[in-house]
């Protein structure tokens, strides 16, 4: 009833556009402090005025059409801003279409249904990737997942699940999801289970190393090599070639340091994809072997080549008995845009026939 009356109502006003101008003119507006300690007091007076101005002030378009308003108050209180915006299930941008296809709500969950479609090309393909340009505003504290679960070749038509589980166990139906996409890439060429040719019965147990500066990586034991006081690593020296290679993804070493082998690899940047790669070790009967750690460096700032050292643990006796695999996946297209919806928690389930199309294998 509330908020029904506070819709009507708000829907009646309109912000003076010179405030609003003076708002974004003083976010953007930078600004040094001597006094760290009273910046931060003065920043956080400052958001709180501001979001004052614009909870007396703003509309549902204002909020929709100007990002920076939105994200302010998202920052500050996600439940006012998905508040203020209006429901808008589909949006073109780019000739890019994404639109809101169904919810399914039950207890503190919401599984939603959402496709992107390329109405003007064929820049939509069964590996579209969203490579976390993606934000899921909520009013609410909770976890949410975004995955590709269907592709129609036909209509150019990508089908993505949303699903959001709410922390504090109360009903969510009703409440607005903001669900917003920036860019993304597409035709990705797909390497996969290549046999490396190396002699593992030959593999060098003092190889040349030399000191780098880790970047980012993972693995169960990422923190045993790389904890956080340590500044750099050893890794191989990097070779100019090893006889392996898939378009821009080579071997540039392999070799034990510390009793642990390490298998090394460079990339060469692509600035607006995501090419990537990664190697694993197979026994005889297929059993596959992970590296327990891997990172990043470079051997110059400048340099447009990434490497990746990978970690395994296999005891120098032992590596006999594997093979090595590589795994290469190369970015095609990258289409750049902003699609934005704003859709209300109900329950609206699917047809048959769209749960088998969404359900479709992809292959």
């Amino acid at each position: 009833m509330f908020r029904e009356e506070y819709r009507k109502m708000n829907e009646r006003i309109f912000p003076d556009q010179e405030i609003v101008n003076k708002v974004i003119e003083s976010i953007n507006k930078p600004h040094r402090e001597a006094n760290k300690s009273i910046a931060l007091l003065r920043k956080s007076v400052a958001i709180a005025a501001v979001i004052a101005i614009i909870t007396l002030t703003v509309t549902p378009a204002l909020a929709a059409n100007v990002p920076i308003v939105y994200q302010l108050m998202y920052a500050v209180s996600p439940s006012v801003a998905q508040f203020f915006m209006p429901v808008r299930k589909s949006c073109v941008d780019n000739g890019i279409k994404m639109e809101v296809v169904s919810a399914y709500i039950h207890d503190n969950t919401a599984e939603i249904y959402i496709t992107m479609q390329d109405i003007t090309g064929d820049r939509i393909d069964n590996t579209i990737d969203l490579y976390d340009s993606y934000s899921i505003n909520r009013p609410f504290d909770s976890s949410a997942t975004c995955e590709l679960v269907g592709f129609d070749e036909a209509s150019k038509t990508a089908t993505f699940l949303i699903s959001i589980t709410e922390w504090g166990n109360k009903k969510i139906e009703g409440d607005k999801i903001t669900f917003s996409v920036r860019e993304f890439i597409s035709h990705k060429r797909m390497y996969k289970d290549i046999p490396v040719e190396v002699d593992m019965g030959s593999i060098e147990s003092n190889p040349p190393t030399m000191e780098v500066n880790p970047g980012g990586g993972g693995g169960r034991k990422y923190r045993e090599f790389i904890p956080d006081y340590r500044r750099t690593a050893n890794v191989l020296v990097p070779s100019d070639s090893m006889g392996f290679q898939i378009e821009d993804f080579k071997l540039t070493g392999i070799g034990y340091i510390d009793g642990f082998l390490h298998v090394q690899a460079s990339i060469k940047r692509n600035m607006v994809g995501d090419n990537f790669g990664y190697f694993i070790l197979k026994d005889k009967n297929g059993k596959e072997i992970n590296c327990v750690c891997n990172f990043d460096f470079s051997v110059k700032e400048d340099d447009d080549i990434k490497y990746t050292e990978y970690i395994f643990e296999v005891p120098p006796s032992e590596i006999e008995q594997y093979s090595l695999y590589g795994y290469y996946v190369a970015t095609g297209l990258y289409t750049k845009g902003y699609w934005q919806v704003t859709f209300p928690l109900e329950k609206q389930d699917l047809e048959d026939d769209e749960k088998n199309t969404i359900s479709a294998t992809i292959n």
